[in-house]
């Protein structure tokens, strides 16, 4: 009987009964066909790698992350509920070390979703990440927590909601936005005021395969980490980078993923991407739950794959490599970067237009974040829609001050329903949630 290194949960959900329509590339047939190979595979099998069934998410837990206009109930699905449920009880399985890691193959994905929520965008309602991370840190206390999210597509979302947090670092390699959705995704974007400098994007150019992944791998991330030492490793595993994927342009395979994650050595993996059905996603978690598991996947490999037609140009090569260096030194210099951008100012004003593409709903932001001596500082958010809403939400961070703490709760009594359909406080110290 094979053995794996290390002991892996993996939690699958379907989502059978949710689908933006029957033909979408979003759709159950994404995690049915990887069912289907890793059973012929005879991975269910193999000792140490064992199954398990998701939890459902609760409103609290949906609450700690995001604003949903007008309430969790109008917006989160059942399907959306058990997916992050998937996801929050592969990160218990590690906290409590009933497994060394664990992979999530659950959908509907959640990395395109951003802390306020009016509808689905980029096939996205919550942030699947996010909530199961708070609700750990909720029963397991303070964790410093490293999030790599490799869809080809920006985490757009995880950025604004871990935009001020320097506990959470996040690191987002994708491709350029100036050519694929969302349009976001580029080196300026460094994070808030309380968490300038552990924002950390590297926008790819069309055309990158294994050579120039694995270079950014090697050559950005993997440094960041050994400096940030995080307790935790999230992988957001989107897996629509494969040269085969029919919404992107990159070169990645099978053999890259598994070598990614053996050299990341995440302590989860979260489904979000991939939409090439048949011809990657089989082949690409079967790799992934290879390396994750310590095995061999020396073997795995994609029926049409052709490494002489999926070779990285030299131009590629040279870009990449300049692009890594100028990454990596604004790392080194984020103190330097913070004083001379940040420091001596009172509040950090920020404009955003966010367009919900699936639901054709487009939300006009203006934020704002106390810069703090003592903690992040509160942040706040006046946010309007075509949908006829308009909000003004409150966000208490983790270990805030009492000064902090004071003025939101301050803020939140004294901030007129008249001018807005809601207002809401997210008090992050004590766990609430208020709305009006």
């Amino acid at each position: 009987m094979l053995k794996a290194k290390n002991k892996l949960g993996l939690v699958f959900f379907p989502a059978f009964d949710w689908a933006i329509s029957p033909t979408h590339p979003e759709r159950e047939e994404r995690l049915l066909y990887t069912q289907d190979q890793i059973f012929e595979e005879g991975i269910e099998d193999v000792e140490g790698i064992e199954f398990y069934n998701p939890l459902v998410a609760e409103e609290r837990d949906i609450q700690r992350v995001h604003f949903c206009v007008p309430d969790v109930k109008s917006r989160v699905t059942e399907s959306h509920l058990i997916s992050a449920g998937g996801v929050i009880k592969s990160l218990q399985l590690v906290m409590e070390k009933e497994v060394d890691k664990a992979f999530a193959l659950t959908r509907p994905p959640g990395h395109h979703a951003n802390r306020v929520v009016y509808g689905d965008r980029g096939f996205c309602i919550i942030n699947m990440e996010a909530v199961a991370l708070e609700r750990v840190r909720q029963e397991y206390g303070d964790l410093r927590v490293a999030i790599i999210d490799t869809d080809c597509h920006h985490g757009d979302g995880t950025q604004d909601i871990y935009w001020n947090d320097k506990d959470t670092l996040f690191i987002s390699f994708h491709q350029d936005g100036r050519t694929l959705y969302p349009g976001t995704g580029f080196i300026d974007e460094f994070g808030g005021p309380g968490g300038y400098g552990y924002n950390i994007n590297i926008p790819l150019p069309p055309g990158t395969g294994e050579e120039g992944i694995l270079y950014v791998l090697d050559n950005v991330v993997m440094p960041i980490l050994d400096e940030y030492k995080p307790d935790l490793i999230i992988n957001s595993a989107g897996q629509d980078n494969h040269y085969s994927d029919p919404l992107t342009n990159m070169n990645f395979t099978a053999q890259g993923y598994a070598e990614l994650n053996r050299r990341l050595n995440p302590d989860l993996a979260v489904l979000e991407g991939g939409y090439s059905i048949e011809g990657a996603l089989p082949y690409v978690n079967l790799g992934i739950i290879l390396a994750m598991a310590g095995m061999d996947y020396s073997k795995v490999q994609e029926p049409d794959y052709n490494r002489k037609k999926l070779r990285q140009s030299r131009d590629i090569t040279e870009y990449i490599k300049s692009l890594s260096h100028e990454v990596y030194s604004r790392w080194k210099k984020r103190e330097e970067l913070y004083i001379r951008n940040i420091k001596g100012k009172d509040y950090v004003e920020e404009r955003k237009r966010i367009y919900y593409d699936t639901d054709g709903i487009m939300e006009r932001q203006i934020r704002y974040f106390k810069v703090c001596d003592s903690c992040a500082g509160l942040a706040t958010i006046d946010s309007i829609s075509d949908t006829g809403y308009q909000i003004f939400a409150i966000t208490i961070p983790r270990k805030a001050c009492k000064s902090c703490i004071d003025e939101a709760y301050s803020l939140y009594k004294n901030t007129s329903s008249s001018k807005y359909s809601h207002v809401y406080l997210q008090d992050r110290v004590n766990d609430e949630f208020l709305a009006k």
